[in-house]
């Protein structure tokens, strides 16, 4: 049983349902971001967890085949990311890495908007943005904050 599910678990299989399995949590801040199915689901640990399983098991992998501190080599230069990223299991494991956080980002943006009142619209467009492209949907959603909060906070 246990090797059938591991025979399953290919990279490529993890990296569809990691894809796949973060939009509907991305849906749920979009549509409704106060319903029980989003706090329950996307609020609460279970995706994180998900995500840090799947996240443990490639490193666990990288460990059995590859030199695990090859990782380091990307603070030398450009090169030695791009080499790096060259290995799949590296690529996932940082890909992983930015799903989780984009969506911790999504979910900090979905409840920081609701204590200063943002408009929807700016939610759903700060959301997307993040969804799409990460800091730059955080940056844009500072700048609203900042308008609606008629005040610059360097520390929340």
């Amino acid at each position: 049983m246990i090797n059938n599910f591991l025979s399953f678990l290919t990279y490529e299989n993890i990296y569809y349902i990691g894809n796949i399995g973060v939009i509907p949590c991305w849906l749920l801040l979009i549509v409704s971001p106060n319903h029980i199915f989003t706090k329950f689901f996307v609020k609460s640990v279970i995706i994180p967890l998900l995500l840090s399983t799947a996240y443990i098991f490639l490193a666990y992998q990288i460990y059995l085949t590859e030199n695990i501190f090859e990782v380091f080599n990307l603070y030398f230069g450009l090169n030695d990311l791009y080499a790096l990223f060259s290995n799949e299991q590296f690529l996932l494991i940082f890909w992983l890495h930015f799903l989780s956080i984009n969506l911790f980002v999504g979910n900090w943006i979905a409840n920081d908007s609701k204590i200063f009142n943002v408009s929807k619209l700016f939610v759903i467009l700060s959301l997307l943005m993040t969804y799409f492209t990460g800091p730059v949907g955080l940056v844009f959603y500072w700048f609203v904050r900042i308008f609606y909060s008629k005040k610059i906070n360097f520390y929340d």
